[in-house]
């Protein structure tokens, strides 16, 4: 859509922007082709800033002068935009030296001084170097969304290992101090070697579940672990009616699935309308949950508009990719071809023993 306009606006700026020579076949020409080529620039944009150089060489001679300077400017740019630096490097260094050429440099030269003739030489590098100079932008815009990204999910991890560590360390020193008491006290006194095995026991079971509840909490955004016990596929129906406007559609032979996996599921599908409805106001949504052999599948479509720009991916969708990646699954998720947006997730199921 951005090259259509671009064209447009170049076809329009070369059929315009001299009035003087008339519009002839060869004004003309040269317009429709420097316009068509923008469709192609970012695609190929050391062809199409060659192509447009040689209609530029043909636009300058003989007079009269209708050259196309606009889309020349854009292919130069784009060069810088898109491509490496040594390839906009050279690109800008042959723009320079065909300029020097066609304008007939060393002439001016001669004829004029060197604070008026550097400028107007190297001009032609200036788009090259501009675009070289929005695309680092880019990047480290880019990067920085992507460091914070990371960054927090680094952070929650750590929080998470220190719950664990203390868990674990407190727990399984206790199941030790019972195992000890009970292996010594087993010969003199069964009864309370009994009793310490079965404090061990239960001790062992609360580790379990402790552990179980901090991993199931891990990219809850501070949801209290209380509140975990109403999450799982189990409600889903009702969070697609408490969503007002998505289906759900099952497939498959339902089983019980494992705790992580299960909160896994709901926490997609939940986050995925959640978003539907922050950046896709009234779009419908269509969740789709499939039991397979050896995995469960979430598919989440809505129908909203595309938003303009690069969509890039905010902490909500690193949350899901976090979860899914815990429990050995994959997720994409992205504008899909019709229109909207996707979440597609796939989680593999343990072997039945």
């Amino acid at each position: 859509m951005r090259d259509a306009a671009t064209a447009a606006l170049v076809l329009a700026a070369e059929l315009l922007g001299f009035p003087y020579t008339g519009l002839d076949v060869r004004v003309v020409s040269i317009a429709v082709a420097s316009a068509g080529l923008m469709l192609l620039r970012r695609r190929q944009p050391i062809v199409v800033a060659g192509l447009v150089g040689v209609l530029y060489l043909v636009g300058t001679l003989p007079f009269p002068y209708d050259a196309p300077v606009s889309a020349m400017l854009i292919a130069l740019y784009t060069v810088g935009r898109h491509t490496p630096a040594p390839a906009s490097i050279v690109t800008a260094a042959l723009a320079v030296a065909g300029g020097w050429v066609v304008h007939n440099m060393p002439a001016a030269i001669a004829g004029g001084s060197p604070a008026m003739i550097l400028p107007l030489a190297l001009a032609p590098a200036l788009p090259v170097a501009a675009g070289y100079i929005v695309r680092l932008q880019a990047e480290l815009s880019h990067r920085r969304e992507v460091q914070i990204a990371e960054n927090a999910v680094r952070a929650e991890r750590r929080r998470i290992a220190r719950e664990l560590h203390d868990v674990i360390a407190h727990h399984v020193s206790v199941v030790g101090l019972y195992m000890g008491v009970a292996r010594r006290t087993i010969p003199t006194d069964p009864e309370r070697a009994r009793l310490a095995l079965l404090t061990g026991e239960n001790t062992a079971r609360q580790a379990m579940t402790e552990m179980r509840r901090l991993l199931d909490v891990l990219r809850t955004d501070g949801e209290p672990i209380e509140n975990q016990a109403g999450v799982g596929v189990a409600r889903l129906p009702a969070l697609i009616e408490e969503s007002g406007n998505a289906t759900l559609e099952a497939s498959g032979e339902a089983v019980e699935l494992p705790t992580t996996v299960d909160h896994a599921v709901y926490r997609i599908v939940q986050e995925a309308l959640t978003n539907t409805r922050k950046h896709a106001d009234g779009a419908r949504a269509r969740v789709r949950l499939a039991y397979l052999p050896d995995l469960v599948e979430v598919e989440i479509n809505d129908d909203g508009r595309p938003r303009p720009g690069v969509v890039r991916p905010g902490l909500g969708l690193a949350g899901m990719a976090e979860r899914v990646s815990l429990c050995g699954g994959e997720m994409r998720a992205g504008p899909a071809h019709e229109g909207g947006f996707t979440v597609h997730a796939r989680i593999p199921l343990p072997e039945k023993t």
